[in-house]
């Protein structure tokens, strides 16, 4: 038998892990099949140094699935000419006055992607082509360790709910293009999925929140769905890894165990990031704790 591959990997902090000595253009399959395995348990890589293409990111990001168009934000879908594939994430604007992107330069709220969808994404890529000299950091958070610090009688609570996922706002709190403003969450556009979730591969179990915004615990009375979903936001920040972006670096995280925000920036600065989206590979499964 063939040996098994072993990356150099150092873990971030509380979550995540660097993979070191991988130039991802010229990736091998021994080195996916390290990659995969370190994903489940680390849930978010950190590539740094990488001199990528579009057709490289596609490539790359194509281990991990089928792709996803880009989502549908305030500005509308944005990608590069000829790769509808890969969404840009940018504050600049064109000769036009036009953006080249979405989600511009302010504070991007704690969010999972497309957790509004029915079959929300595996993963998320965001790999970094210019950055701004200061802000713009983005920080995830373990929803493992989320559910880990919960007290017993919260996650018997919960273990049967469902959390209506709105799908009106963008993580920027802009309302999505084509949608109109709604802030009651019992009437918002969106799809249900359980409080707690287990993942298909590794079967951990992670809390499963999506946003804040317009959240809606089904069946309950609003008020009850408010200070319950109070309740278990307050458990997000139990293990939080927040990334300094460098040109070159990608980094990969598990849209089913973790969320993310952004830290805003001055809009004096440019802020250019490519970013691709496995599709979903299954819908969210309730979890057994």
């Amino acid at each position: 038998m063939a040996a098994v591959l072993e990356l150099e990997i150092q873990p971030l902090e509380v979550l995540g892990a660097e993979v070191r000595g991988v130039d991802l253009a010229r990736v091998t399959p021994a080195e996916i099949e390290a990659i995969k395995r370190a994903w489940y348990r680390h849930d978010v890589l950190l590539f740094r140094g990488q001199r990528l293409s579009d057709d490289h990111l596609l490539a790359f990001s194509r281990h991990f699935g089928a792709l996803d168009s880009p989502p549908n934000q305030g500005a509308g879908r944005k990608s590069p000419v000829g790769y509808p594939e890969v969404y840009i994430v940018s504050n600049v604007v064109d000769a036009k006055g036009e953006p080249i992107g979405a989600l511009g330069d302010g504070e991007a709220a704690w969010h999972t992607d497309m957790s509004y969808a029915a079959q929300p994404p595996d993963a998320s890529m965001l790999y970094a082509l210019e950055i701004p000299p200061g802000g713009g950091d983005t920080s995830f958070c373990s929803m493992k360790a989320a559910l880990a610090r919960m007290p017993r009688a919260l996650v018997d609570r919960v273990r049967n709910l469902d959390i209506k996922h709105d799908g009106t706002y963008d993580s920027g709190g802009t309302v999505r293009k084509g949608l109109k403003a709604s802030d009651d969450p019992r009437t918002s556009v969106g799809t249900p999925h359980p409080v707690i979730i287990e993942h298909p591969v590794s079967g951990d179990a992670a809390l499963y929140l999506g946003r804040r915004r317009n959240a809606y615990v089904m069946g309950l009375e609003l008020a009850a769905s408010e200070r319950l979903l109070d309740e278990l936001w307050s458990y997000v920040e139990s293990a939080v890894y927040r990334h300094r972006w460098a040109l070159g670096d990608l980094v990969l995280w598990d849209n089913r165990t973790t969320m993310h925000r952004r830290d805003a920036f001055d809009s004096r600065s440019r802020r250019v990031m490519h970013r691709t989206q496995i599709k979903g590979s299954s819908v969210p499964r309730r979890a057994r704790v």
